[in-house]
């Protein structure tokens, strides 16, 4: 397990984290337990990503807001789930946040909530509508625990017993995610059919009971993804340079798909300056 404290801009934070136990490996991509406190109230912005984002909270409930629309915001105590979509959302905290994070696959997430994951595409959902009154009592041990191998130990526990009993078929679905994944985004939706012995409308609902989103805009967020991580390891890589690797039409092209997944310039989304 790694676990750390740190102190920046007046914000410290301790988090842990560890690699999922061996049967929820094929599901869970990470579970992150996090501590953070701040003097004065802080907010960020929370790009779209391509897979589910489950916070079970134990300390004050965070405001979300999709697309940065006050309108929506709200807390949901306990914690919430974040479904897949191509909207930002700002996240808000007084002056302590306190939680796990679990990341899924879209299929894994699918086996732990039990219902189609349309259902939840482009949507903040409170945990305490998806999940059994349980739920409320692993928050409570969560709170109770002292140390974090303890804390994720619960959560563990809460996700094998929810998630393996399952029994649902996803392999399609998993092998098309495996190959959106290992090539990018850069895939043609055509020949996953193909491959699969399905017409492109069976695939579409497969998609839509399993991950909530067609193929096409999850290969988009893999590809931005991709595109993120590639500038955060290289600060001197171009605009023109990122979109060529990553299979956009030219600098333009990112620019725009920076602009409707995040709402900002590249610049601002903290994507390298051109040359």
């Amino acid at each position: 397990m790694r676990h750390e404290l740190s102190a920046r801009d007046g914000i410290v934070l301790e988090w842990a984290s560890r690699t999922p136990c061996e049967p929820l490996r094929r599901h869970v991509r990470s579970i992150v337990g996090y501590d953070e406190r701040s003097p004065v109230p802080r907010s960020r912005r929370e790009f779209p990503e391509p897979w589910i984002v489950v916070i079970i909270e134990f300390g004050p409930a965070l405001r979300v807001a999709l697309g940065g629309d006050a309108r929506s915001a709200a807390r949901h105590p306990g914690g919430f789930v974040a479904g897949l979509g191509d909207r930002f959302a700002i996240t808000e905290y007084e002056g302590r946040q306190r939680g796990v994070q679990v990341d899924l696959t879209p299929t894994g997430a699918r086996r732990l909530f039990g219902i189609p994951m349309s259902e939840l595409t482009g949507q903040i959902v409170a945990l305490r509508d998806l999940l059994p009154a349980g739920h409320l009592a692993l928050t409570e041990r969560l709170s109770a625990a002292r140390e974090w191998a303890t804390r994720l130990d619960l959560v563990e526990e809460f996700l094998v017993g929810r998630m393996l009993e399952v029994r649902l078929d996803t392999r399609r679905v998993d092998w098309a995610l495996a190959q959106i994944e290992s090539r990018g985004g850069i895939v043609d939706v055509g020949w996953l059919a193909r491959e699969l012995g399905h017409s492109h409308k069976h695939l579409i609902a497969l998609f839509r009971d399993q991950v909530g989103i067609p193929p096409k805009l999850l290969a988009r967020l893999v590809r931005f993804e991709r595109v993120r991580r590639a500038a955060r390891a290289d600060a001197a890589i171009g605009w023109a340079e990122l979109a060529l690797a990553h299979g956009y039409c030219d600098q333009a092209h990112l620019a725009r798909e920076v602009k409707q997944l995040t709402g900002l310039t590249p610049t601002a989304a903290l994507l390298p300056r051109p040359r």
